[in-house]
């Protein structure tokens, strides 16, 4: 049927082949990059900030789409942080990598056209360092650098859709969205720049603890 003649760019199928993300919030994501950005992960889990939202185009309106998120890591090295250089080093290799996980986008599957109407927010995900961790957060070594990736992944109706797992889907990676995971801030600039931009952080800039 139309899986043979409906493959596009790079031998994807026709749903998924034009679909584009653009990164929201880019200039706030390029101050973080240039100062090195770091994302706190707690036991019990931590929002990241900034959230990762995207603008999607170029998917079928009437097709159905599951959106979701992993995070892999960027070497094979163990970082730490040089106070007085205010620099990351290199302190060794890197831990066993912590169980991939994948969050899905709580709305998925939805229509094409509903992604396509607003921003897509991942703002119910959290980052956690808990290896026991039965919440579904994704899982992440402290002091180690990761790169966020999204997928957009078309709902293929066929029964042996599995066969066209491969050509089903596609990547987005944002360089700008690199993070340094830590159960503290390491960086002074990273902190201030997170309790200037973020609204959430209202009870640091008043000096008074957040209600």
């Amino acid at each position: 049927g139309w899986a043979g003649d409906g493959l596009g760019a790079g031998g994807k199928n026709r749903h998924v082949c034009h679909a584009a993300a653009r990164l929201e919030m880019g200039s706030l994501w390029e101050e973080f990059n240039r100062l090195g950005t770091e994302m706190i992960v707690t036991k019990a889990g931590r929002r990241m900030f900034p959230t990762f939202q995207v603008k999607l185009s170029g998917l079928d309106p009437s097709a159905d789409y599951v959106l979701l998120m992993d995070f892999i890591p960027l070497d094979d090295k163990r970082y730490r942080y040089a106070f007085h250089s205010s620099s990351w080093l290199a302190a060794g290799r890197a831990e066993p990598a912590a169980p991939g996980r994948i969050h899905f986008h709580p709305d998925s599957p939805a229509k094409g056209a509903q992604w396509m109407r607003q921003i897509v927010s991942f703002d119910k995900l959290k980052l956690t360092n808990n290896l026991l961790d039965d919440n579904g957060h994704i899982i992440l070594n402290s002091m180690h650098r990761y790169q966020p990736r999204f997928h957009v992944v078309f709902v293929d109706p066929r029964r042996d859709s599995e066969r066209f797992a491969h050509q089903n889907f596609k990547s987005f990676s944002f360089p700008e969205t690199q993070f340094m995971a830590v159960t503290a801030y390491q960086n002074h600039r990273i902190t201030q720049l997170k309790i200037a931009s973020n609204p959430f952080a209202k009870g640091f800039r008043d000096g008074e603890p957040e209600p």
